[in-house]
């Protein structure tokens, strides 16, 4: 049984990675295989098909940042804070990323969604249930800075939107041009939108 949830495991892993460091559209059943070092056979005694194995790799990738993001956004946080520890968050994993493989990702979920989107409903559909969650972070965050006087919370929903989507373009902008620097000023960026100035932003790795 061990054995049975290892190789599982492993494909879905490799899935993730693939799938993050090149594309959906690019990573075949073949590469998943080889990079997770099993046989074919084992990947469709699993899964029915990529896009099963696609699904989930992103239920895994999001079970193992949800965690962080509960400790980062956690209501004994002082409501800025958290906004400039997610900063660093974003950072360091973008950091380790490039690290490892030697250029920018970007994000996951907005490369895959921006792929899949218009073909496959499920991953899209699971894409903005997560990027859905996010906002509620974000909205929450707003809320208690504008219970204790520091902003205007009375559009925490549409400022969280405005945030995520900064977010999101920032780590397309790095993926694209291969260079963390925008992302290094992410911090502040996310409170210039809630037209705050930062208390100590975050601009290196």
């Amino acid at each position: 049984m061990a054995r049975c949830c290892d190789t599982k495991d492993r494909l879905i892993q490799a899935a993730y990675d693939l799938m993050w460091e090149s594309s959906y559209g690019s990573t075949s059943v073949d590469h998943i295989c080889e990079r997770a070092g099993v046989r074919k056979g084992s990947f469709y005694h699993f899964f029915e098909s990529k896009s099963h194995l696609a699904l989930a790799a992103l239920e895994d990738g999001w079970n193992r940042k949800v965690t962080r993001l509960n400790e980062i956004f956690s209501p004994l946080t002082p409501p800025l804070e958290r906004f400039e520890k997610f900063a660093a968050f974003v950072l360091e994993h973008q950091v380790e990323q490039m690290e490892r493989i030697g250029y920018v990702c970007g994000c996951p979920l907005f490369s895959l969604g921006s792929e899949v989107s218009t073909q496959d409903d499920r991953l899209r559909l699971r894409i903005e249930e997560i990027l859905a969650q996010h906002h509620r972070y974000y909205a929450s965050a707003i809320l208690d800075a504008a219970r204790q006087g520091l902003m205007d919370g009375s559009q925490p929903e549409e400022t969280a939107r405005m945030l995520s989507i900064y977010v999101q373009g920032t780590l397309t902008q790095a993926r694209i041009s291969n260079d963390l620097s925008p992302v290094r000023h992410l911090a502040r960026g996310m409170l210039a939108i809630l037209s705050l100035k930062p208390a100590s932003v975050i601009t290196t790795a």
